[in-house]
């Protein structure tokens, strides 16, 4: 029998590679809104992060997203990354 594909993706701050469901999904919809994917499949441009708080304190002193997404990323994006990572 044929093993199913997982799907990889590459973290855009450690540029390691894991399965999709170990990372955190940040998407720019087609209005220009930036939203945090939790479903893995909203429209728009997206960018992933490792669940590691470290990753996300580094991605918010380089504005990485910013620079990724071609937009301002808000504090509160941040501070809701945090809080699910906490979870």
């Amino acid at each position: 029998m044929k093993q199913k594909k997982i799907p990889m993706r590459s973290c855009i701050i450690t540029k390691e590679k894991y399965e999709k469901k170990d990372l955190i999904r940040i998407v720019r919809t087609p209005e220009g809104i930036v939203k945090i994917d939790t479903t893995g499949k909203m429209n728009g441009r997206g960018a992933y992060l490792k669940k590691d708080l470290e990753v996300i304190d580094k991605c918010e002193k380089m504005q990485a997203l910013n620079r990724i997404l071609e937009t301002n990323v808000e504090k509160e994006i941040y501070d809701e990354l945090r809080n699910i990572i906490k979870e």
